[in-house]
């Protein structure tokens, strides 16, 4: 199956594309700056260039010949409330949108915990959860073969594959190795169970896997 991995160029994505690489699968880096796509391109990556504020067409052109989506693209926290709503959210649903026009079923997104909580958000955070909130929200409407992850605070640790599950009461101090968050996605475009399920999780003593083959 080859995926297209929305947002490659992040933290989060390159292990992305890592995990598809150890897979049957095949990955599809998407980036938005031509540094990323040469990267890519050097390691024999199939790479399209694209941003996310293009019109909805160019997204659909990039996406062409996917089988399925990962999307795991974010403004970043260095810009400002506009590149939130235009990338976390408006990019996000463009290209739900694409797929939909391309037929493309399987769409697995990467959200943020809390996402589905408004009375949990910080003032600080508040534009970041809105456009996560209803970018999920807007992917639950759109009759694809969705699944949304959403993992708390994330390190650089190495893999572990056990998690806890929920949003817990307290999360001073608790994080997911960016790794997993990777692991998970890739793991649940196979594992039906997850498809119009959703997932808060941090690290912790359940195995991944079996978590998501019980959603």
């Amino acid at each position: 199956m080859k995926v297209l991995v929305i947002g490659a160029g992040g933290h989060v994505g390159k292990h992305i594309v890592k995990a598809l690489q150890a897979s049957p699968d095949t990955p599809i880096a998407q980036v938005r700056h031509t540094q990323q796509a040469d990267e890519y391109r050097q390691q024999d990556v199939d790479t399209r260039l694209v941003d996310l504020e293009a019109p909805l067409e160019d997204i659909a052109v990039a996406m062409q010949g996917a089988d399925a989506v990962i999307f795991s693209a974010g403004s970043g926290g260095s810009t400002g409330d506009d590149k939130t709503l235009l990338i976390d959210l408006d990019g996000a649903v463009k290209s739900m949108q694409a797929a939909q026009q391309l037929g493309i079923k399987r769409f697995v997104m990467v959200s943020a915990l809390g996402a589905d909580k408004r009375e949990r958000w910080s003032d600080a955070l508040k534009p970041y959860y809105v456009a996560k909130h209803y970018a999920d929200e807007w992917l639950k409407q759109s009759g694809l073969d969705y699944t949304i992850l959403r993992p708390g605070s994330l390190s650089d640790d190495e893999s572990t594959q056990r998690i806890s599950v929920g949003y817990p009461e307290e999360r001073e101090g608790k994080s997911i190795p960016r790794r997993d968050v990777a692991v998970a996605a890739v793991a649940a475009l196979h594992i039906d169970q997850s498809i119009g399920k959703e997932l808060d999780f941090l690290s912790g003593d359940q195995d991944m896997l079996e978590v998501l083959k019980s959603l």
